[in-house]
């Protein structure tokens, strides 16, 4: 069945045995670690464990001498930039992926990236209100995807290479897949090594019904984030949804994040994971904890009494 995890950016302050001992102390027995991407890889140096077999071999050892093993290595961020950096960001994930062959890690998390709006652009455009009007919206759309299946097409193909099987696309405001729509779309171009990291929050905030997007979603879902968000009462009503304040400035914003169970309450996580038991699921569930309205230990804590409490073990 579902077995809990954590994403491990949350302990950056630990070093890698610290935070070992601290997630096997919550009695989880997985880790999502940074590899690639714009996270900060602190407990998974990628340049450093693909140059040292013996580096690799030192660092699985840990795992195994407490029972522990990698869910997935995380490389989320916007390769599609085009810019130095986007390029960066592209290589670090070609990187991840390789480290991932030689650790033995079958899946990646990302997020698909988001192009400019055409050839000469610098500036990633997420185009989602219309494609009506301005008229210049439509070819722009359609441009961003060619950039984007292109891409994906020559990763999935690097990361088959290195022995990595699924590769899970979390469904991120401000990317080119953000929905459940926008993921199949991506998929079916791409191939089934293409799937979903099926962060509820982020659906939540665009006003989606999660369950109801795993059903659609069925047989394409690779891994799950344990991660809640909260419509802040009185403040979405006023502007939307659409939230551009910085997350820090928490008590301005229309939404949160928000450790589990304060956004949705139980019986809707019971039902989430009972859902998505039923269509087939039994990966692992990922604590993504990002609540900045209390302590990490807090967050941390309530939401593994909640995920302990509702996920389909």
């Amino acid at each position: 069945m579902m077995s809990l995890a954590l994403c491990t950016d949350v302990l950056s302050g630990l070093s890698f045995t610290e935070m070992l001992d601290k997630v096997k102390s919550y009695g989880i027995g997985a880790v999502e670690m940074t590899a690639g991407g714009w996270g900060a890889q602190k407990h998974c140096a990628t340049g450093e464990l693909l140059a040292s077999a013996d580096g690799r071999k030192r660092f699985l050892a840990e795992l195994e001498k407490r029972d522990m093993r990698i869910s997935a290595l995380n490389t989320s961020c916007n390769p599609l930039w085009p810019s130095e950096t986007g390029k960066r960001y592209a290589r670090s994930m070609y990187e991840c992926a390789e480290l991932a062959g030689k650790l033995g890690v079958k899946k990646l998390v990302a997020m698909a990236g988001l192009p400019a709006g055409n050839e000469t652009d610098t500036t990633p455009n997420w185009i989602v209100s219309t494609i009506s009007w301005p008229d210049f919206m439509a070819p722009a759309y359609e441009y961003q995807w060619g950039v984007a299946i292109a891409w994906w097409k020559d990763f999935a193909r690097h990361c088959k290479n290195c022995g990595v099987e699924q590769i899970a696309i979390e469904e991120f405001p401000g990317t080119m897949v953000w929905s459940a729509e926008t993921l199949l779309k991506l998929r079916g171009a791409v191939g089934p090594a293409i799937g979903i990291n099926l962060d509820p929050s982020h659906m939540m905030v665009l006003g989606a019904d999660p369950i109801a997007a795993a059903r659609a979603l069925k047989g394409c879902i690779y891994h799950v984030h344990g991660k809640d968000a909260r419509m802040e009462r009185g403040l979405s009503g006023i502007n939307g949804i659409l939230e551009p304040r910085p997350v820090t400035d928490a008590a301005e914003r229309a939404w949160n994040y928000v450790a589990v169970g304060c956004g949705k309450d139980l019986q809707w996580w019971k039902e989430f994971f009972s859902v998505l038991s039923m269509l087939g699921y039994r990966g692992d569930v990922s604590l993504e904890m990002e609540d900045l309205t209390m302590s990490v230990e807090a967050g941390l804590q309530t939401s593994i009494d909640a995920l302990n409490a509702c996920i389909s073990k």
